[in-house]
């Protein structure tokens, strides 16, 4: 739907998403655009991305997502991004004890990789523990039977970093913010009309007061069943363990410049953060999901709910990652552990597309199913792509509204996708109180 640049936008989330649209969409000369988020400031604590810092890989088993992660390096290196993009390298690699999955996955990657000519000159064979300290000396473990691929045309980003800048960008674009409980958390999409007049007013937020908009754009991650019941368990909130080793500045100094390091049936690690001192690490699995008995959605439960542990299991697995190739760190204390929520859809395809029954007045930006940072410089551009398609409709047929009546999905039907290692397990089992809540 084509709207005139001066038409009020209201978008729901002040995460990757919502942050990407409202730049791009004011840079694409739209003046009247508001941005809704719950937390005094960003990045939010509600945020995905409010984190030391996401993989930044380029290569996928897809085409299609290969050709869009490595415009998104392209623009990795641009003046605004550049701070926060860190070409150290991924290690991609499987231990000897890893499953035939996780094998032929990495397989797949590598080929992925080698095909692309733009990444193909930065990779290089990885045959065990001896190539590996060509370029990470610093690793002295033992790394038995690792096999897998280094390539140089990869590294990381900064995400909690990013946000921040990308937020200061949109507002001296003139983007407006509401931050807070109150005047930033939207309780509801307002709406006029009905069947196929419906179209939505505007939104309503905690304190009472209505935000009139001509469009609204849903970016609210894991808890976009709140404000779209529509898309039913098409999206699900999902999580995966974090944690982190507290280094002393020496011990930082001496980690500069190791490539993130993927062990894909055990786990993955960064190098540590200058600033802070915090080695990030998180354990290879098939993540957590908070399902509603009642409605069969997995919803994101609490802040309290999510941070100050890890599941015991997960922990075992970090500590063997770092006893494999950093072992004088393999006991340390693990701090400042959480569940990092995202929505997930069964097929880890995102969701960009208009809501049916709203005359085209809301879109939803959703599912980005724990890869979708990476692509946080060029998100926006699909928004503008889909308000100015010609028919009004989704021209890319993976991003389009999954229909509610055209089969049922759970929150568990992702438990195959390739790239992720291990079974899907219910929070509720961990013996933690969970209840879920906006």
């Amino acid at each position: 739907m084509t709207i005139p640049k001066s038409s009020s936008i209201a978008i729901i989330g002040g995460g990757t998403f919502g942050l990407s649209s409202a730049l791009e969409l004011s840079k694409q000369g739209y003046t009247n655009i508001t941005v809704f988020e719950k937390d005094g400031e960003i990045p939010s604590r509600w945020s995905a991305a409010n984190d030391l810092n996401k993989i930044m890989r380029a290569e996928y088993e897809d085409d299609f997502y290969t050709d869009l992660a490595i415009e998104a390096t392209k623009e990795w290196k641009s003046a605004l991004y550049a701070p926060y993009f860190h070409r150290v390298g991924y290690l991609n690699c499987v231990s000897e004890k890893g499953t035939q999955k996780a094998v032929d996955t990495m397989h797949r990657f590598k080929a992925a990789s080698e095909k692309h000519p733009e990444m193909k000159p930065w990779v290089s064979d990885i045959g065990g523990r001896d190539d590996i300290r060509q370029f990470a000396w610093q690793f002295d473990g033992a790394m038995p039977g690792w096999k897998g691929y280094f390539n140089r045309y990869d590294g990381y980003v900064h995400s909690a970093n990013a946000l921040r800048g990308i937020h200061h960008a949109a507002s001296a674009n003139g983007v407006k913010f509401f931050l807070g409980e109150h005047v930033g958390a939207v309780q509801e999409i307002t709406y006029a009309g009905t069947g196929p007049s419906r179209m939505s007013t505007g939104v309503k937020t905690k304190d009472g007061r209505f935000h009139p908009a001509s469009l609204v754009i849903v970016a609210v991650g894991a808890a976009a069943t709140y404000i779209v019941p529509e898309i039913g368990s098409h999206v699900s909130a999902k999580s995966w363990s974090v944690a982190h080793v507290r280094l002393t500045d020496d011990e930082t100094a001496a980690l500069r410049g190791i490539p993130v390091t993927y062990a894909r049936d055990i786990g993955f690690f960064f190098e540590p953060d200058p600033k802070t001192n915090l080695l990030k690490i998180c354990p290879m699995g098939g993540g957590y999901i908070n399902t509603n008995p009642s409605t069969g959605i997995s919803e994101p439960p609490s802040l309290d709910q999510s941070r100050g542990f890890v599941p015991k299991e997960d922990e075992l697995k970090m500590r063997e990652l770092l006893r494999q190739t950093l072992p004088y760190l393999a006991d340390r204390p693990l701090v400042e552990k959480s569940l990092c929520w995202f929505a997930d859809t069964n097929d880890s395809d995102f969701i960009i597309d208009y809501v049916p029954g709203t005359s085209s007045s809301v879109i939803l930006l959703s599912g980005d199913s724990g890869h979708g940072f990476k692509m946080f410089p060029i998100v926006g551009r699909w928004v503008n792509n889909l308000l100015n398609a010609e028919d009004g409709k989704q021209s890319i047929s993976r991003w389009r509204w999954r229909d509610s009546t055209s089969g049922h999905t759970t929150a568990t039907d992702g438990d195959d996708v390739s790239w992720r290692i291990g079974d899907v397990k219910e929070l509720r089992d961990l013996d933690l109180p969970v209840v879920s809540n906006l």
